[in-house]
């Protein structure tokens, strides 16, 4: 029988109790899902979530009898999260969903392993290791982790209309652990309900997205993302734009180290329009950190590969580091495969990785005086104050940042005398 007994997080004390507190007077509980399937594709395991027969108020009871503190994270639904020495588990008991809109399921609790199996939706998150190791599998789940294939657990319609947020993570999952081509069921499944996806919220949407764009690489997912209709549904900015620009910045990555961004990727196959990135930063909810990335993007200027240091300098004061290193980092993917077909623009590629180097070094300078100065310097409060503070200021960025407070003070009180 498979077993993932010798994987080092399968012998951690932690877990150890928690089969120790639950496997007792004829309940059981095993490891599920992402643990399994990650260890027997040879990735680290990430979160270890936990299936069981009991039920959970009486995981709950358990758990604080035997001193392990209890979160309810999903009660409702089964779940709640057993905390032992700072490592979360999260226990889920056994069940079935008795009625589903699309979004959210009804379930009801029970003792059947295979029921739970077939509820799930992929056989390859559909695994389950008991307290020695070995591995059930009701659904063919060894099976396709060993071809990897992704696929829905029976009928792949009935999985996505059980939950449309499926239609994503089969994308999603797709890139991360698929192989080949996607399995053709789950494709035409996806492909069919893909409306049904605005019934979703933005957040669930764009968490989705998010970690499909982290993928080592994308690339693939997002072409039949794209050739099931699924890629406009939820970000209509990519449909005249494309997602051809992912597979040299993929390279780019790979080639100069940098780690994958799913902001960065984002910002490859959509354009550059700063009412269509305000638009999309709505729609998809994203974060004030995450808006404001595709803002400075937008506004940030496109930067010549003759540009001087200095050049730079300014506008790097002028627009900020962070949209400026966006523009230079997609130029330079993009250079970077032009150069391999031709070698007159390995130039190019050079000038743009001087250039990013010196913005991703870049500190702003901070200007040495303030509006205190010129008030000290005899200039009435009002408007004028902050005008020639903005003119001083002016000077000091196009002399490159040289003039020094005690020279930047001398021209202030030739100002205010005027």
């Amino acid at each position: 029988m498979t077993s993932v007994a010798g994987e080092g997080w399968f012998s951690t004390p932690s877990l150890r109790r928690v089969f120790e507190i639950l496997n007792v007077d004829g309940g059981e509980v095993r490891v599920v899902g992402g643990a399994v399937r990650n260890s027997l594709m040879g990735l680290p395991a990430g979160d270890i979530d936990m299936a069981t027969t009991w039920r959970p108020d009486e995981v709950a009871e358990r758990a604080k009898a035997a001193g392990i503190k209890v979160v309810p994270t999903g009660i409702d639904h089964g779940t709640v999260t057993l905390v032992i020495d700072g490592t979360p588990y999260e226990v889920t008991t056994l069940r079935r969903d008795v009625a589903t809109d699309g979004r959210r399921a009804e379930v009801a609790f029970g003792k059947d392993w295979k029921a739970d199996a077939e509820r799930r939706d992929f056989t390859i998150n559909a695994l389950y290791a008991n307290d020695r190791g070995e591995v059930f599998d009701d659904v063919g789940g060894l099976a396709d982790i060993e071809t990897r294939t992704l696929r829905f657990i029976g009928d792949a319609s009935e999985r996505v209309t059980e939950d449309y947020l499926r239609i994503l993570r089969f994308f999603r999952f797709f890139a991360h652990y698929g192989h080949g081509r996607p399995d053709a069921d789950g494709l035409r499944a996806c492909a069919k309900a893909r409306s049904k996806l605005s019934t979703l919220s933005a957040e669930r949407v764009w968490a989705e997205t998010k970690k499909l764009l982290s993928a080592t690489d994308p690339g693939r997912a997002l072409l039949w993302m794209r050739q099931a209709g699924v890629l406009t549904e939820i970000l209509p900015e990519t449909e005249k734009w494309g997602i051809d620009a992912i597979p040299e910045l993929v390279a780019a990555e790979r080639a100069f180290g940098w780690k994958p961004d799913a902001l960065l990727r984002l910002a490859a196959i959509v354009p550059p329009d700063e009412e269509r990135l305000e638009a999309m930063a709505e729609r998809l909810r994203l974060s004030k950190a995450e808006a404001g990335f595709f803002h400075h993007w937008a506004k940030a200027p496109v930067i010549a590969t003759t540009t001087v240091d200095t050049a730079l300098d300014r506008l790097l004061y002028r627009h900020g580091a962070e949209g400026i290193t966006t523009r230079l980092r997609l130029a330079l993917a993009s250079a970077r495969r032009k150069s391999e077909v031709d070698p007159a623009l390995l130039a190019e590629t050079a000038s743009l990785r001087r250039l990013l180097a010196r913005a991703e070094g870049w500190q702003r300078p901070k200007f040495p005086l303030t509006g205190a100065d010129v008030l000290k310097a005899g200039v009435p409060a009002g408007p004028r104050v902050g005008g020639i503070l903005s003119e001083l200021e002016t000077l000091w960025v196009e002399r490159n940042f040289t003039l020094d407070r005690a020279n930047l003070l001398a021209r202030l009180d030739a100002m205010a005398r005027t």
